[in-house]
């Protein structure tokens, strides 16, 4: 079901691939003046590529003076800011926790979950001024579930649902409306790396027997953004071929 954005600036980070991209397209398709960030600006321009309108804003989301800028420059662009997707993450080492490496903690915490604490910090002002819009941040199905070797990833999930449930709260009567989604393991260059024989045993770890796309992720994403949605927040939405089922 398409969505009208017309009229309205959304920033989407990690946007140069995968579930990120994927929405960035969507938005833009759907009406919507689309920033398009991500750490690289050469990725960002491959990205972006076709999309003559789009507007490319490196940024690394751990260092929130960055963040900062880059509200700034959507603003400043466009005039105003009503849709954010903190999507930027990474995976980080694969440990258990008694032995996990405690650069590779920082890391992960540095993008995934104090990302997406400064795209609050840094969007919500902008958001309440244009008189209010909505956030999704991106956690995953490992914000509700442990997975083995992956402390700080499923840390930092878990305090992503937390993170959006409470400021959900403090801006439910201020015109924004917050939610996360929890993807489960979707078929983007990253998990192409792994090779075929791996993804096929990951495939079979969902009841649907298939890895999910960046598009279904996307679909999601855009309803929880528009208006049709105006009636969700604070809610954590699964998109997870049944894997958090059993």
């Amino acid at each position: 079901m398409p969505h009208d954005f017309t009229g309205q600036t959304a920033i989407v980070t990690g946007a140069a691939s995968g579930i990120g991209l994927a929405i960035a397209r969507d938005l833009a398709a759907q009406g919507a003046r689309v920033v398009w960030s991500d750490l690289s600006e050469e990725a960002l321009a491959r990205a972006t590529d076709g999309h003559p309108e789009a507007l490319a804003f490196p940024c690394d989301v751990s260092d929130h003076t960055q963040v900062e800028a880059l509200v700034a420059y959507a603003v400043r662009e466009t005039g105003t800011l009503h849709l954010l997707v903190n999507n930027a993450g990474i995976g980080g080492p694969s440990a258990p926790t008694g032995d996990y490496p405690l650069d590779g903690w920082h890391k992960v915490m540095g993008v995934n979950l104090h990302g997406v604490f400064y795209g609050m910090r840094y969007g919500i002002p902008a958001i309440e001024a244009a008189g209010g819009g909505a956030i999704v941040n991106m956690a995953s199905i490992l914000g509700s579930v442990g997975f083995a070797n992956a402390p700080a990833y499923v840390a930092a999930k878990h305090a992503v649902v937390g993170l959006t449930k409470n400021a959900a709260m403090e801006y439910a009567t201020r015109g924004i409306r917050i939610n996360s989604v929890g993807p489960a393991f979707i078929r983007t260059p990253l998990l192409d790396a792994l090779g075929e024989d791996a993804l096929t045993g990951i495939a079979q770890m969902h009841p649907v027997k298939r890895l999910g796309t960046p598009e279904e992720v996307s679909a999601l994403t855009c309803f929880l953004l528009s208006k049709e949605a105006s009636f969700i927040t604070g809610s954590y939405h699964l998109v997870d071929g049944g894997y958090t089922a059993p």
